[in-house]
């Protein structure tokens, strides 16, 4: 653990001029606040008060005070900016002035479904498959579409300047302890995908949302746009956040997802796991895939789920379970297939295990997995399978249902979370797009 001695004296071996504390609206968006590294003692020490009420979802005016407290283990020098003057990062946690936890940080929810997990003996590790579009740039810094950065496909060994920028990518995530499995092209041009090592839940969530404002500047910088939206073109597949799970004992780190004599190497807690994701899917889905534009990825992009199934191989499951030799059982895992990288890392995280562990508290009963892609059955077969829903309206209405999702946002989350989603695929519904007017305008 890093002590408040130890990042004062990195701050001035380093040069640090100033610090950013960074922390989260219920969105997702990075907020920061920056002071100079001068009061770094005193913030280390008693956090920073700042004015809420202009956050999303954060307060009304009337309860607009809100504390940072800066969590000493995200500490690090940010590697951009001044190389005269560094800038060091610090995740916080939003307090009450009287020192309670705010109901309406999304880190803390995530902390607090940790805890719970604890409580039941177990610890939670992930790991993130992130996909995204590089667009270049024009002289304004307007994104074009319509022109790809480059034109490798999946898994092409290229050599124009999309490897450059990747590996410049990996080096800059290094650079803040950013452990990085591999990466590569993806199918649709422009597009690439980076994989980050698998880490404790909450480490994992603050290395989500430290990569994508890491990604994008590494992109600004190249005179490219990097964009973590879903489905930015119907002539483009869409990028998703894939990702793998598994429960761990608390004590002895041991994978309590693992039992190499069952078919699919899944113990019973890891069954019922399995079983609480596919229950609450759903509902999780309006968290997990939070935009009008996800929507436009579900179950028309390229191997993105539509179906509530689980398999080893089909990747047109919603929840996969990969493979694994008797040798290598520590890294059972279940690979969840819906979510997309515009989503909150922290309430998605929490949505997650809340669904999981509540399979485990009442023994939920696993169905038989999908192998085949679904997609080829007839009508009849495919009638029989619970789908996911096709739009955000549609999952903000199974949300809403759900008392064990709902649960792990808390009211305050909840109620504001509902609320905005739903203004937002109000307004979304309201809008004359150029499809509507090259069908109808002439014809009518």
């Amino acid at each position: 653990m890093t002590s408040k001695d130890e990042i004062l004296r990195l701050i001035e071996t380093h040069d640090v001029c100033f610090l950013d504390l960074w922390f989260t609206d219920i969105m997702g968006m990075v907020k920061n606040v920056t002071v100079p590294a001068s009061r770094a003692r005193k913030v280390l020490e008693e956090g920073i008060h700042f004015d809420g009420s202009s956050i999303d979802g954060f307060a009304r005016v009337a309860e607009s005070d809100m504390v940072l407290v800066p969590d000493l283990a995200t500490f690090t020098l940010l590697p951009w900016g001044d190389e005269t003057c560094a800038t060091a990062r610090l995740i916080c946690a939003v307090e009450t002035p009287q020192g309670e936890p705010f109901i309406g940080d999304p880190r803390t929810v995530l902390q607090r479904a940790l805890k719970q997990a604890a409580d039941m003996g177990f610890t939670l590790k992930t790991g993130i498959e992130l996909e995204f579009f590089l667009f270049p740039t024009d002289a304004s810094g307007a994104f074009q579409i319509t022109v790809p950065n480059d034109v490798a496909s999946y898994f092409d060994m290229s050599t124009d300047s999309a490897q450059s920028v990747r590996r410049q990518m990996i080096t800059t995530l290094h650079a803040l302890s950013i452990a990085v499995d591999s990466t590569h092209s993806e199918i649709g041009f422009g597009q690439h995908e980076i994989d980050l090592a698998y880490a404790p839940a909450l480490k994992s969530a603050d290395n989500m949302l430290t990569a994508r404002v890491a990604l994008k500047t590494v992109a600004q910088r190249r005179g490219l746009h990097c964009t973590f939206m879903p489905r930015p073109s119907i002539n483009l597949p869409g990028s998703g956040m894939h990702t793998h799970q598994s429960l761990h004992d608390v004590e002895s780190d041991a994978n309590v997802f693992a039992d190499t004599s069952d078919e699919y190497g899944l113990s019973e807690i890891g069954r019922q796991f399995l079983a609480g994701q596919l229950h609450h899917a759903r509902a999780m889905c309006a968290v997990l895939a939070p935009l009008v534009n996800s929507y436009k990825r579900l179950g028309t992009s390229f191997e993105a789920p539509v179906y509530v199934t689980w398999a080893h191989v089909n990747r047109a499951a919603l929840i996969r379970v990969p493979s694994i030799t008797k040798e290598k059982e520590q890294h059972t895992r279940l690979e969840l297939r819906c979510p997309d990288p515009s989503s909150n890392p922290y309430l998605a995280t929490a949505v997650m295990l809340a669904a999981g562990l509540d399979g485990i508290r009442n023994h939920m009963q696993l169905a038989e997995p999908l192998e085949e892609t679904l997609l080829a059955r007839s009508p009849q077969r495919r009638r029989q399978v619970e789908m996911l829903p096709d739009s955000l309206g549609e999952a903000l209405d199974a949300l809403e249902q759900d008392d064990v999702i709902l649960g792990a946002l808390g009211p305050y989350i909840s109620d504001r979370y509902l609320e905005a989603k739903r203004q937002e695929y109000h307004d979304s519904k309201q809008l004359v797009t150029q499809w509507e007017l090259d069908r109808y305008a002439t014809r009518y």
